[in-house]
């Protein structure tokens, strides 16, 4: 129980990668608050997480959305207790190649992937400064974690993906930003790069209408099953990893044998990098 009494925000853990790092961190010991588009997966993780004896909430909505990080935040702090650790995860791709490319594809991944974790951050700065000054006061060094999720996509780039690779990239430098801004208030801030994991959003689709509705729009997702093929040749593993694997990693970050590693970039790639 390395993350006994700690309190965890994920964004987008009702499903997938998401889903899998509340598990994780609540089998530590951690109390999480939820969050996902909808209430019914969102509900699924929170019963999950009770039933390990762990407290859970809901926290639904668009991380988008005006007023959700101070929500969010709010959340953890008046009805948990305390903010112990940041999982900026929610996310969704929405390809094209840059000449088909509309403003609208282009914001609203800018807005999901990079201002909607800066915006979570800003809301929890004041509590984290007034936790850390008492603590200080108290003759206590105690650590907090934020973990940001990024993609080998912003490591390396990929065709179609100018909005999700630029996204992905400024991820990376928020982070290491904030291991510097926040290293006073003993806040590790580190990132996690994923490579092929099987997710909704990677599962084979051949000839398949797939899609995910985010706020009224319609997103095709799905990979064709011979180039999934191919680039899981490519992984040296040998196979796409799991959203189970994808949560250890981010774990790692999150436990106290990580407290002098910050604003750090961890591609869990199954040993591929671009």
């Amino acid at each position: 129980m390395k993350l006994e009494g700690k309190v965890a925000l994920v964004t987008g853990s009702g499903r997938g990668i998401g889903r899998e790092i509340a598990l994780k961190l609540a089998s530590e010991g951690a109390n999480v608050v939820v969050n996902d588009l909808d209430a019914g997966p969102a509900e699924e993780t929170v019963a999950a997480i009770q039933a390990m004896g762990r407290k859970a909430i809901a926290c639904t909505g668009s991380v988008t959305e005006k007023g959700f990080a101070e929500r969010f935040v709010n959340t953890a702090v008046e009805q948990l207790g305390g903010l112990d650790i940041i999982v900026n995860n929610a996310g969704y791709t929405w390809d094209n190649v840059i000449h088909k490319m509309t403003d609208e594809q282009w914001h609203a991944i800018m807005d999901v992937h990079v201002t909607a974790p800066f915006q979570i951050l800003r809301a929890a700065s004041e509590y984290l400064r007034v936790q850390t000054k008492k603590e200080a006061m108290e003759g206590r060094e105690v650590f907090r974690k934020v973990v940001n999720i990024s993609s080998i996509a912003g490591t390396g780039g990929n065709a179609g993906q100018a909005n999700y690779s630029a996204g992905k990239a400024a991820i990376i430098g928020l982070t290491k930003a904030m291991s510097k801004e926040w290293g006073r208030y003993k806040v590790n801030v580190n990132c996690v790069a994923f490579g092929l994991i099987k997710t909704r959003l990677t599962e084979a689709a051949a000839g398949s209408d797939a899609s995910i509705d985010v706020e009224g729009r319609k997103i095709k997702v799905g990979v064709n099953p011979d180039l999934l093929k191919t680039m899981e040749a490519t992984v040296p593993i040998g196979r796409a990893g799991t959203p189970t694997e994808a949560a250890g990693s981010v774990y790692l970050f999150c436990i106290p044998e990580s407290n002098y590693v910050s604003g750090q970039v961890l591609v869990c790639g199954g040993g591929f990098s671009m």
